[in-house]
């Protein structure tokens, strides 16, 4: 199920406003310069920010998402006409052969039982060239990133459209190895309030690697986030 945030119209047109800062785009461009990938599958893609960043600079992009909402500020970006966009998830995939496979920000924790993640895996996998790459990212859980998620640490109030959207989240509940937050938007223009419930699951690193191994890949590399240091994993598996 599509969270509000990505699925409600609404909400994702003022998504990237609210949440400028993707210092994470510079650090899986790189990635994507380091493995020397001519085709990439960007996973959960949302807005299309990094799709089309990589297009960009000519980089065969395929992004797919499950959130209609998403995609269709996707295809209104500079470069999205040279990405191919595919409104679904990696279970549901055409025939594909990449040579990376990206997942960015909270995508790979969305999963919330082994049975999802697992399909997820196994889907990154099919569409992968033999030794090609699947890179993403996920917290920690030690680390205990939902503490920060209240609304004294996350309150703003932007300028998006012509109109003020105030935005705050709020920590609903922490039963590990799942932390449920919403989020709440009030419009300026006609004083509308949308919220967005989430659920993310925090996997431990032996956990996510085991699961990679079942799926028929070696991890290669456990990196830690460059914009988020010590906070978050940044998994390098390759497909054998």
């Amino acid at each position: 199920m599509v969270d509000a945030l990505f699925g409600e119209p609404r909400l994702a047109a003022v998504y990237d406003a609210l949440d400028p800062d993707r210092g994470d785009l510079e650090h899986y461009e790189a990635i994507v310069a380091e493995f020397g990938a001519a085709k990439v599958l960007d996973v959960g893609c949302g807005t299309g920010e990094l799709a089309c960043l990589l297009a960009s600079s000519g980089v065969d992009v395929v992004g797919v998402d499950p959130a209609a909402a998403s995609l269709e500020v996707a295809r209104g970006k500079e470069f999205a006409e040279r990405v191919r966009w595919i409104h679904g998830d990696a279970t549901t995939l055409p025939p594909l052969q990449v040579d990376l496979a990206l997942m960015t920000g909270n995508v790979a924790q969305v999963f919330l039982t082994d049975e999802e993640w697992s399909a997820t895996v196994r889907g990154v996998r099919a569409a992968l060239e033999p030794q090609g790459r699947f890179v993403f990212e996920t917290r920690d859980p030690a680390r205990r990133q939902w503490e920060e998620w209240t609304r004294e640490r996350t309150h703003q109030v932007r300028q998006v459209a012509g109109e003020t959207v105030e935005a705050w989240g709020d920590l609903l509940s922490v039963e590990l190895p799942f932390v449920t937050f919403r989020g709440t938007y009030v419009f300026s223009s006609d004083g509308a309030v949308l919220t967005s419930q989430s659920t993310l699951r925090f996997r431990e690193r032996a956990e996510v690697e085991e699961s990679l191994v079942a799926a028929g890949f070696v991890v290669d590399d456990v990196r830690a986030a460059p914009d988020r240091p010590g906070k978050e994993w940044v998994f390098v598996a390759r497909a054998i």
